[in-house]
C-alpha cells in the first residue's frame, strides 16, 4: 500500500514523524480518514480525541491529542497539536484519577470539562475502556 509522510508535533516537542498508510482524526466537522493522495485541507482538531496513524497493516500508533490543527498538502499530513501524548507515554492510573475527578463536569465548567476530555483521550489512546 502507498504511504504518506506524517508529522505530529505538540507545542513543545515533536511527537512522531514517519511514513504512514492512513491517518484518522476527529475534527470539528467530524471524523476524517486520510489516505495518500488526499485532497488538500485544513481542519481544526476536536479537543480530547485520539489520532490513529496506521503505519503498516495491523500496526497503529495512537496519540491522545488535545486541540490543534491538521493540514494535508502534497507533501503529506502535518498535525500541530496544543498537547499530544503517545499511548506508550500515558500514565493510565493518573489519567483514570483525572477522569473520575472530572467526569461530572458540565458545560459551564470549561476547565473541568477540558480536563475530563484530556483524561478520556488519554485512556482511549492507552486502550482503556471509558464511557463516552
Amino acid at each position: 500500500m502507498a504511504t504518506q509522510q506524517v508529522e505530529l508535533v505538540a507545542v513543545d516537542h515533536e511527537v512522531w514523524s514517519g511514513e504512514a498508510e492512513v491517518v484518522n482524526a476527529r475534527t470539528l466537522e467530524g471524523e476524517i480518514g486520510i489516505l495518500p493522495g488526499h485532497a488538500p485541507l485544513l481542519g481544526v482538531l476536536a479537543e480530547g480525541h485520539v489520532v490513529r496513524i496506521g503505519v503498516s497493516e495491523g500496526e497503529e500508533i495512537r496519540v491522545a491529542v488535545h486541540g490543534g490543527f491538521l493540514s494535508v498538502t502534497d507533501d503529506g499530513v502535518q498535525i500541530l497539536a496544543e498537547r499530544a501524548e503517545l499511548s506508550d507515554d500515558i500514565d493510565v492510573s493518573r489519567a483514570r484519577r483525572a477522569y473520575d475527578e472530572h467526569k461530572d463536569a458540565d458545560e459551564d465548567d470549561a476547565e473541568g470539562r477540558s480536563a475530563f476530555l484530556r483524561a478520556q483521550a488519554r485512556l482511549d489512546a492507552a486502550g482503556e475502556t471509558v464511557d463516552h
